[in-house]
This record gives C-alpha cells, structure tokens and sequence, in this order.
C-alpha cells in the first residue's frame, strides 16, 4: 500500500499489424508463446511486463511493479517493444502506435483472445457485441495512481475528476477512422463513451461521479453496475470492479485510481511525456496548490462533461468557456483554448516537479500539436491511394525508432 504519488504504474496498448500491408496480425498469443515457451496471460520480462488484451491483434506492456519515478521510464518500456518487434519481424508484423487503427474494419477482422480469461471476454461480446471501433480497435494508455485510506482517495478522485476532462487536449491521436475524418481529434473516446449503452451505468458520463469514499463509491457506482448488469450476467462473470468503464475507475482491490482516458501515442516516451504531465497536475489539485479540496468537491458533473466532450472533439483547440474552471489554473478569462490550460499547468510544474523535467522537449511538441492534428496534416497532403499507408507506415516507424510522428 502505497500514499499519494509515492509510486506510479503505466500500461501501454499497441497494435500487431503486417508490415507490408499495416493490416491487423491476430498473432499475440505467439508473440507470447515465443518469447516464453508457452501460450500465458502474462509475462514478466525486468522492468516491464507483457500482456494480452481483448483482441488477439493487441498486446500490452505495462511496469512490472509501481515506479517511484518516470525518469528512464520510456526507455524500459521501448526497449520491450524492441523485443516484440524482434519476435514480430520473422512473422512478417510489426508493432505500430497510435489509438486507432486508421483502417481497420472491426466486423470482419476481431478475434478474441482464446485462451484463459477468454470466458469474460466471450461474455463482453455476447452483452454488447465486441464487433465495433469501441471494443476492437481502441488502444489506451492507463496511469494508475495510489491512495492509502479513504482521506488520500477523497483527494486523489476529486482531483482527477477536474484534470480528466483536457486530457484529451494532450493525448488524442484518433482522427482517422475506416480511412475517413471522424470529426474527432478523439474518436477513441467518443466510441468508448458510447460502447456500453445497452447499460449506461458502466460508462456513466466517463467523468466520474462526485464520490469520495470507498463506501460511497460502492453505493452509488458500483452497486448500480452491479445490478443493471445482472440480468444480462447470470453467472456473475462480470461483476468485478473492472467492469466499471469510466474515464478514471476505483481498483479497491489495488488501492489505485487507474485513469483511463489516455490514447496511446506514436512511442512510448511521449505516452511517458503525458503521464507525468498528467500526474503533475493531478497532484497540483491533491496537493490544494490550485484551489481547496471543499472546492474541487463541489464540482458536478454536467460543466465537466461539456468539457471533456468538446475537448474529444476538437482536441487542443476546444475552447473552454467556463470562467469558474478557467480561475483554478490562475486564468483570469471568460474563455480560452485547452492548449493554454496546460501551458499555465506546466509552468507550474517545471518550477517544483523534477520527474517532469526529462519530458520537456516531449511535452512542448504534444502541447503545440496533438497526434491527431499531426496525424490530419498528413492525410491532408497525402493522396487517395498512399494516405493510409503512409500514415501507418509512419507510425511503425516512429514506434520502432523512437521518432516523434511528423
């Protein structure tokens, strides 16, 4: 059990895809199986672990034990996907980044993971079909963050609620879907929010709701899954905390807040880069150097979900109109760009945070243009016929070589 921002835990999702065509390669399980002789669920290779995930063409890597530091953190986890590409690379695949892939059609391509936890999986599926964007081709990363009692969780979820809404002003990277603009600079999440509705109570308004004990949580979120999902689980296959699919979900059984709103970008140093930045800021609102907790608490939902929804959209250049938000970060406007919130936010960090410092040139760049814008400016100057292989293309490469996407 460990106390606010004593240790951190990252889990990074990329896609397996062939190296000549970028289509999708449902080949985890022998990636797995090469590496450690035998078909698992996961693998524990030094600092960094692997795993499998719902589909077969996905494949996780995550800390193998909570980090004190992000400091070198990006380079552990690139030096596991350098391995991976090596296992990869006799098969004809390769890793590539990014959220989404740009053309991938879920219908026709997912196969679920087969082997062990296949049962819940199967169970998703036959719930709410996995044949969709927002169960088959979404790639995130998770942050989890610790607490040790009910007064740091108190801190830790009421903070996190007011960061989670311009997340995606740093991380969206989806824009691009079945070969068309979405709208979207986070199409991701737009699918994600919207991936359970046949039980809205699991997705909630992804901003989570203002609760702050384990006692309240329980009441007021999960038993409501709970008992919306039953009829549809008889078996009790998904009653479990991690069912609950909001933007940031309680692990109780972790002592964690995992934050889940995060696309994957195009190398592991800039998903890094977001981490700590993110962290950075979660810890301005725990440590009351924004505003109180009394008043972070007193947040509800509704003016955060305006937010968040038009941030998804429109990613670093949404516009926030709210002067009662925009005050917490010693912006004094009626209105201003989410790129802006978080240039006021770093100068804060790069004063007092020094795990922050060895992502500066990462931020700087994620903070000018997000993934998904650089990703539309490719699109835009490609043709008909080499766009969407030449943005795969750059983002195997990119992954591969530790390169920003450009």
């Amino acid at each position: 059990m460990y106390h606010l921002f004593e240790r951190f835990g990252i889990e990074l999702e990329y896609m397996i895809v062939n190296r000549d065509t970028f289509a999708v390669m449902p080949v985890a399980d022998k990636v797995i199986e090469k590496a450690c002789g035998e078909i698992c669920n996961e693998i524990t290779r030094g600092n960094v672990s692997w795993s499998n995930e719902l589909a077969l063409h996905v494949i996780e890597f995550k800390t193998s034990s909570p980090v004190f530091s992000f400091t070198n953190l990006g380079d552990h986890f690139f030096e596991a996907i350098s391995e991976v590409n090596s296992i990869l690379k006799p098969m004809g695949g390769a890793l590539m980044g990014g959220p989404m892939h740009p053309f991938m059609d879920p219908v026709k391509e997912i196969r679920l993971w087969p082997h062990d936890y296949n049962p819940i999986y199967e169970a998703f599926n036959r719930i709410f079909s996995c044949k969709g964007h927002g169960w088959a081709n979404l790639q995130s990363m998770h942050i989890n963050l610790p607490f040790a009692n009910d007064e740091e969780f108190a801190r830790l979820h009421a903070a996190i609620r007011l960061v989670l809404p311009i997340i995606p002003a740093l991380s969206a990277g989806s824009p691009i879907v079945e070969g068309k603009k979405t709208g979207f600079h986070d199409t991701r999440m737009e699918v994600y929010r919207t991936n359970s509705s046949k039980i809205p109570s699991i997705t909630g308004d992804v901003v989570p709701e203002p609760v702050f004990s384990h006692s309240e949580y329980q009441d007021k979120i999960l038993k409501k899954i709970y008992s919306d999902l039953s009829p549809f689980d008889p078996e009790g296959v998904l009653q479990e905390e991690w069912v609950n699919a909001r933007g940031a979900i309680a692990r109780f059984e972790r002592n964690t807040i995992e934050i889940r709103v995060i696309d994957v970008q195009e190398n592991p140093c800039v998903d890094v880069a977001i981490a700590a930045v993110v962290t950075g800021a979660v810890k301005l609102f725990a440590d009351e150097a924004l505003c109180t907790l009394q008043t972070q608490k007193k947040w509800d939902n509704a003016p955060l979900k305006k937010i968040f929804l038009d941030t998804i959209k429109y990613g670093e250049n949404a516009v926030v109109d709210n002067r009662e938000y925009l005050n917490m970060f010693g912006i004094v406007s009626d209105s201003c760009e989410v790129r802006n919130v978080w240039e006021s936010i770093f100068k804060k960090l790069a004063k007092q945070e020094i795990w922050t410092l060895p992502y500066i040139p990462y931020f700087s760049s994620v903070a000018q243009d997000s993934l998904a814008t650089r990703i539309l400016r490719e699109y835009d100057t490609g043709t008909e016929e080499n766009r969407m292989s030449q943005i795969c293309r750059k983002l195997c490469e990119s992954l591969e070589h530790d390169f920003f996407f450009w």
